[in-house]
């Protein structure tokens, strides 16, 4: 390459972001023996996936996948989870609610929603296997207690994480000393935006589940949010059932995940409309943040991602 060429020479946003994700995964591989990444199906899990590739690439990815089932999750999602992980050859490991309900080492909240319930079956999971370094999909810009996080996100050996227990990160150097028993939760989102994720995933087309684009669907309003009629959601006697044209703009639970009123079908639209939104897609569709205004970090104090 000619010295003028060389001078210009930049890298985009994107090429900057997925370098950083890079340098974390390979980071960790390095310095944990029992690494391994959540993996539900929803598209930031799957960009890290992706990303996971990339960085071991022509090997395959050297640690196997996590996903905590609520049992309450859309199948269009666990669909492609399950096709991916067969597709890629991983070793695919499944912390079943339903199971630890059934067992009694947890109980089902009378509401029926099971997102707070996830915490001490995925604690359980995580000893169990004995895992050192868990990979997560969380980004900063998608709730201000995530935003505090650091990279490499020091947990104590109950799983739990202090915001004023946490190391510093000065130029991208990261501390992953821990004692038996302690663990790192490690996040190569973090400086992504959900913009970036998606102008990600068109400049990679990756697949992601039809849901994240609009359809038609039946929905009930339940405090201003739409959620899908199915067996986890039951219209009660108030309320009306309306089919209207919706997409998902994250995916967790069917009993707390709404939906969001749009036409965007394709992903040039579905950027289109993220670009233009003053809205965090977890603020708009999470029912489960809405608890109360330190609902995620107090969740996250008990050793949620």
């Amino acid at each position: 390459m000619a010295d003028a060429e060389l001078s210009n020479y930049q890298l985009s946003q994107l090429d900057l972001l997925e370098a950083e994700s890079i340098h974390m995964f390979r980071e960790v591989i390095a310095e944990f023996e029992r690494p391994v990444l959540m993996f539900s199906g929803g598209k930031d899990s799957i960009v890290m996936l992706k990303l996971a590739q990339r960085a071991f690439y022509p090997a395959n990815i050297p640690m196997p996948v996590l996903h905590v089932d609520t049992g309450q999750n859309f199948p269009e999602v666990l669909e492609l989870r399950d096709r991916l992980a067969a597709e890629l050859n991983l070793q695919l490991i499944v912390g079943s609610v339903q199971e630890a309900i059934d067992n009694g080492s947890v109980v089902e909240p009378p509401d029926g929603t099971r997102n707070r319930i996830q915490t001490p079956v995925l604690l359980e999971t995580l000893e169990k296997h004995r895992f050192q370094a868990i990979f997560g999909g969380a980004r900063r810009d998608e709730d201000k207690a995530r935003a505090k996080e650091r990279v490499y996100s020091f947990r104590d050996e109950f799983g739990q994480w202090d915001p004023k227990n946490q190391r510093p990160e000065l130029w991208s150097l990261y501390n992953g000393r821990t004692h038996v028993g302690e663990s790192i939760r490690v996040f190569p989102l973090s400086n992504w935006t959900e913009l970036d994720i998606w102008t990600y995933i068109e400049h990679e087309d990756i697949e992601l589940p039809s849901i994240y684009y609009a359809h038609d669907r039946e929905v009930v309003d339940r405090g201003g949010m739409l959620f899908a009629v199915n067996e986890f959601i039951v219209p009660k006697a108030d309320e009306k059932v309306v089919t209207k044209r919706v997409r998902y703009r994250t995916v967790g639970d069917a009993t707390l995940t709404a939906a969001v009123e749009s036409d965007a079908d394709t992903i040039d639209k579905v950027i289109e409309e993220v670009a233009s939104t003053r809205v965090t897609e977890r603020g708009a569709t999470r029912g489960d943040d809405k608890f109360s205004e330190a609902s995620m970090e107090d969740r996250k104090r008990e050793g949620y991602f």
